[in-house]
């Protein structure tokens, strides 16, 4: 009898084990599957594909960004540019953004940055814990977004559950259509599309597909909603006026420059690394700028794009506004964006010493 019971016991366990591994092999292979339909042959091997991520209801559809786009280099820039712009915005509120994926998925960040764009305070609650809630929330802030953006023809790429599930396309669609409507301060990089892989369940398996989504187009169509410069006017019907601008304004930089034994003689290549416009800052506000501040022999791309970033907070320093160009556009000898940095420096200081 005490042997039966052990040999049932044994049986017993080895019916367990063999049940389990029975399962996770079930699992695995779902995994599996769905990895394969996934992977081949529209997506690089190297993407991770959870079980869950497979085990999808018919007809429902998943989106996922195709690593190789997110790693291209004008989509990181993209993505730098979004995150410094929300940053400079939410400074007072001491919010810090480092990746857009993990802090605006709850719905906090969003619910601030709008605020702030808007002028207008939303009835939601600060601290979010719990999944609901922080749906909830979210669901206030794009419903307050949408109500904005929908009318002036803004197409609405998001949602709460592409949001909240981390979907980094739609958080940039988002907050690209934030950035153009209030006409925020900055250079979006131009042309920047990516590939995403859309996988669908129809009779139970999984179908997959590519689609590119243009995140920017050129900066002339996405601010052309707003006034055009007096530069994208000049450049576009008036060039030949353009050199009667740009000797104005070679006088009116090397009046100043001068006192230091400097001289310009090209707008679009000295100013470039950034040195130029840091002294220049310093002798129209008349200060000496520290060296240690800025790299008086820049040699790096990242240390030209400080210089110049830093004699855009000299410049919002002295009571001017943000300039529009961004400091790669600069560095990388863009004459328009050059051209609106020292005009802007022209009509505030022109009648200086």
């Amino acid at each position: 009898m005490a042997k039966m019971k052990k040999d049932e016991s044994f049986l017993g366990k080895l019916g367990g084990t063999l049940g389990r591994k029975k399962k996770a092999k079930e699992v695995s292979d779902l995994h599996e599957e769905g990895k394969n339909a996934i992977n081949a042959p529209l997506l690089p091997s190297s993407i991770e594909i959870h079980p869950e991520d497979t085990l999808m209801e018919e007809n429902a559809e998943r989106v996922m960004l195709d690593p190789t786009s997110r790693e291209t280099h004008k989509f990181k820039d993209l993505l730098k540019v979004l995150i410094d712009w929300i940053n400079s915005e939410l400074e007072e509120d001491r919010i810090i953004v480092k990746d857009l994926e993990e802090d605006c998925y709850d719905g906090q960040v969003l619910q601030k940055l709008f605020e702030k764009l808007s002028g207008r305070k939303l009835n939601v609650a600060e601290v979010t814990q719990s999944e609901i809630v922080q749906k909830q929330k979210l669901q206030t802030v794009l419903e307050a977004v949408n109500l904005l953006l929908r009318p002036h023809g803004w197409p609405i790429e998001w949602s709460v559950d592409s949001i909240h599930s981390k979907n980094l396309v739609a958080i940039v669609f988002l907050l690209v259509s934030l950035a153009m409507h209030f006409q925020a301060p900055i250079r979006l990089p131009e042309h920047v599309s990516v590939q995403v892989v859309v996988v669908k369940k129809k009779d139970g398996l999984l179908q997959t597909g590519h689609i590119t989504k243009e995140l920017t187009t050129t900066t002339e169509m996405m601010m052309g909603r707003f006034e055009r410069d007096a530069f994208d006017t000049l450049l576009d019907h008036a060039p030949d006026k353009l050199n009667v601008v740009k000797t104005s304004l070679i006088t009116f930089v090397n009046k100043h420059l001068n006192k230091l034994n400097l001289e310009v003689t090209e707008l679009e290549t000295q100013f470039a690394d950034g040195v130029y416009l840091v002294l220049l800052m310093g002798l129209l506000e008349d200060y000496f700028v520290p060296l240690y501040n800025f790299f008086l022999t820049p040699e790096s791309f990242e240390q030209k794009v400080h210089n110049v970033a830093f004699s855009f907070e000299l410049m919002q320093d002295g009571g001017l506004k943000k300039p529009k160009a961004r400091p790669e556009d600069v560095v990388n000898l863009n004459l328009k964006s050059t051209l609106r940095v020292l005009y802007n420096l022209f009509t505030n200081y022109k009648n200086s010493d």
